[in-house]
C-alpha cells in the first residue's frame, strides 16, 4: 500500500532541510533558481569526487537527478510550462499555503531530492541477485552462471503470473466460450471460421453483449451511452470468445480494456462531437498532401483506403475520423484513391508505403488485390507494409487465398510485402492467430507487432511475457509506443518513466530477438521520438499536479534550423501507482520508477 499521507509540505521540509533553508533565505526567485542550480551542480560533483563512498548505481542517480533539478530551475522551463518550481518550494519554506500542489508533486519534489542525495527508493532484480564476485578467470564466470541462473529463476517466477492464449487451459475454455456464443446465435463451426460471417454478426448492443458475456455494472453502462451518442463501437463474435465468464481473475482485463470503452472515454468523445473538437492529437491533418495519405518522414508515408475496423480500438489514434465498425461507405470513393496512387507515383522519394486506415485487411480480396497490384506497379517502392489488427480480432480473415495474394506482390531483392499487427497481451494469442501467421510466414511474408503501452499491459514483466510469446509463434517485436497524450485516453496512459523501467528492467533480461522493439513517443505532426535515449527529451517541470511536463526534440532537429519541439504533459507516477495498487499490484516493487527521466 501506499502511504499517500507522507507527500506533504512538512515531510518534505523534514526530508530536505538544505533546500527549504536557502529558500528561506532568499527574497528573489532567480536567486532562489541559481542557488539551487548549483547546489545541484555541487552535489553531483561531490558524488563523483567522494565516488568511493556511494554505490555506482548511487553515482548515476544523483548525475541523473542534478540534471534534472538544474533544468527544473531555468527561466525557459518556467516560461516553457508557464509554472515555477522554484517559487513553490519559497512558497513552502515561508509557511505560504498552495491548495494547487498535490500529493503526486510533493511526491515527485521528495523522490527527486532524494536522488540528489544519492538514495530514494526501489531496487532492481539484478541488484539482488547479480553481486561482484571475489574471483577471477572460470571462477569468476561460474559465479556469475549461478547468479545468473538465480536471477532467472525469479524472472520465470514473474513471466508465470501471466496467461497465454496458448495454454491448454485457455485453448480448452475459449473452445467452451466459442460453442456457447454459436448455439446462443445460431451459427455453425463453418461459419465461426468465415470472417465474413463474423463481420456480419459484430456484436454492438449492450444487452446483446450481455446475454453473452457477464459484464461490469460499468462496462454495460459504457458501451450502452457509446451506442446512444453514435460512438464508433463493435465486438466481433471471435473477440468476445476471448473474454472469460469470470472476469475477477484478471486474465482478459486487457482484452476487454481493448475495446469496451471506458465512462471517461465515452463523456469526451460525446463532448468532443457536441462542441465540434477535433481530436486529431498527430495532426495528421497538418501532415496530409493529398486525402487519404500521411507523411511525415523522406521515404515512406501512409496510405488510407479504407475508413474503418472489425473492431475498433478504444484508444485508436484515429478515433476523430474513423467510421462505426464496418459501417457502410467506409471504401474510400476510387476517384480519391486514383488521386493517392498517382501522389505516390509522383514522388519517387516515397519507397515505402504504409497501407493502413481503418483496417485494410476488412477490405474484399478483390479490393485488396486492386490496391497491391496499382501499389506494386509503382518502380521506386520497395516495400509494401499492410497495417492489421485482424490477428487478433479476426485471425480467419488471413485465408490461404488472401497470403497467395500477398505472395503475388513479392519479389525478393527488390519488393518486400510485409504486415505489421498489433497484439496488446498474451492472453489475445491463440491457436488461430498462430495459423494466420504460418499462413503468411510460409509464402515470405513477415510479420511485426506494435505494441501500444497501456495501463493493462504494463504490469511487472507483462509485456516481456507478450514479446516472447510473440516471437514463439512468429511475429518479431518491432516498437512498443507510450500512449498519446489524448485527453479521452487517460484511463490507458502510463507515465514515460514506467516504459523506460520496462524497457531496461524486465525486457532487458530476456534473449536478444525477444526485446528487439523500439520504445517510442510520437510526437504530433512529426513522427516518432526514440525513448532509448534522452537526447531526444528534457524533463523541463514537475506540474502541479505531478505531471511531469517534457519538451521533445524532432527526429530532423540536427538537420533542420526550423524543426520545433512539442511539449507534453505526462500521467503523474503517484497517480498511476495508486492506480496499479486498485488492482493488486505490490508498488514496492516498481520502486525505481520514480528516477527513469
Amino acid at each position: 500500500m501506499i502511504n499517500i499521507s507522507k507527500f506533504n509540505p512538512t515531510y518534505l521540509q523534514a526530508k530536505a532541510p538544505e533546500i527549504f533553508t536557502i529558500a528561506n533565505n532568499l527574497s528573489e526567485v532567480d536567486d532562489l533558481r541559481a542557488s539551487l542550480s548549483r547546489l545541484a551542480n555541487d552535489m553531483m560533483f561531490d558524488a563523483f569526487d567522494d565516488y568511493d563512498s556511494f554505490s555506482e548505481g548511487s553515482v548515476i542517480r544523483v548525475r541523473d537527478c542534478a540534471k534534472v533539478m538544474i533544468r527544473l530551475m531555468t527561466r525557459r522551463s518556467e516560461d516553457m510550462a508557464n509554472f515555477s518550481v522554484a517559487k513553490a518550494i519559497m512558497d513552502l519554506a515561508r509557511g505560504k499555503r498552495r491548495p494547487d500542489l498535490t500529493p503526486a508533486f510533493y511526491a515527485e519534489l521528495l523522490y527527486l531530492i532524494l536522488g540528489l542525495q544519492g538514495r530514494g527508493p526501489g531496487t532492481t532484480l539484478a541488484d539482488l541477485h547479480l553481486i561482484p564476485s571475489r574471483y577471477e578467470n572460470r571462477e569468476a564466470a561460474l559465479e556469475r552462471s549461478r547468479q545468473l541462473d538465480e536471477l532467472h529463476v525469479e524472472v520465470q517466477w514473474r513471466l508465470s503470473k501471466f496467461t497465454s492464449g496458448l495454454d491448454d487451459e485457455s485453448i480448452k475454455r475459449r473452445k467452451a466460450r466459442r460453442d456457447r456464443l454459436l448455439d446462443a446465435m445460431q451459427g455453425s463451426e463453418s461459419d465461426w471460421n468465415d470472417w465474413t460471417w463474423q463481420v456480419q454478426h459484430i456484436l454492438r448492443d449492450a444487452d446483446e453483449i450481455a446475454r453473452l458475456l457477464n459484464l461490469s455494472k460499468s462496462e454495460y453502462n459504457a458501451i450502452k451511452m457509446a451506442r446512444k451518442k453514435r460512438i464508433p463501437f463493435g465486438i466481433t463474435p471471435y473477440y468476445l470468445s476471448l473474454m472469460d465468464d469470470e472476469p475477477e481473475d484478471g486474465r482478459d482485463r486487457a482484452i476487454r480494456a481493448q475495446v469496451i470503452p471506458s465512462g471517461f472515454y465515452v463523456e469526451k468523445m460525446a463532448e468532443a462531437q457536441r462542441f465540434g473538437h477535433c481530436l486529431d492529437f498527430m495532426l495528421e491533418s497538418d501532415t496530409s498532401p493529398i486525402d487519404l495519405i500521411t507523411r511525415r518522414y523522406p521515404s515512406i508515408c501512409i496510405f488510407k483506403p479504407f475508413n474503418t475496423c472489425p473492431q475498433i480500438c478504444v484508444y485508436c489514434q484515429r478515433n476523430w475520423e474513423i467510421d462505426d465498425a464496418m459501417e457502410p461507405g467506409a471504401m474510400a470513393p476510387q476517384k480519391k484513391i486514383d488521386a493517392a496512387i498517382q501522389w505516390i507515383r509522383s514522388h519517387p522519394a516515397i519507397h515505402e508505403v504504409l497501407v493502413t486506415g481503418g483496417d485494410p485487411l476488412a477490405m474484399t480480396d478483390d479490393q485488396i488485390e486492386q490496391i497491391l497490384t496499382r501499389l506494386a506497379d509503382i518502380p521506386t517502392l520497395e516495400r509494401i507494409r499492410i497495417g492489421s489488427r485482424t490477428l487478433v480480432t479476426l485471425p480467419m480473415r488471413i485465408t490461404d487465398k488472401l497470403a497467395d495474394i500477398f505472395a503475388r506482390f513479392r519479389d525478393p531483392g527488390r519488393r518486400q510485402v510485409a504486415v505489421v499487427t498489433h497484439a496488446q497481451s498474451s492472453y489475445e494469442l491463440t491457436p488461430q492467430t498462430v495459423s494466420a501467421v504460418e499462413r503468411l510466414r510460409k509464402r515470405g511474408i513477415p510479420v511485426y507487432n506494435q505494441l501500444v503501452y497501456t495501463f493493462f499491459t504494463s504490469r511487472r514483466f507483462e509485456a516481456a511475457f507478450l514479446r516472447r510469446t510473440l516471437t514463439r509463434i512468429g511475429i518479431d517485436p518491432y516498437y512498443t509506443f507510450n500512449t498519446k497524450g489524448k485527453e479521452e485516453t487517460i484511463d490507458y496512459r502510463v507515465p514515460i518513466a514506467r516504459l523506460l523501467q520496462e524497457q531496461k528492467e524486465e525486457t532487458r533480461l530476456l534473449p536478444g530477438l525477444s526485446r528487439t522493439d523500439e520504445a517510442v513517443y510520437n510526437v504530433p505532426g512529426l513522427g516518432k521520438n526514440y525513448l532509448r535515449a534522452n537526447v531526444h527529451r528534457d524533463l523541463i517541470s514537475i506540474l502541479p499536479d505531478g505531471s511531469r511536463l517534457y519538451e521533445f526534440h524532432p527526429w530532423e532537429k540536427n538537420i533542420s534550423n526550423a524543426a520545433r519541439t512539442h511539449l507534453s504533459e505526462d500521467v503523474p507516477i503517484l497517480d498511476y501507482l495508486l492506480k496499479l495498487d486498485a488492482i493488486g499490484e505490490n508498488v514496492h516493487d516498481y520502486g525505481t520508477i520514480w528516477y527513469y527521466y
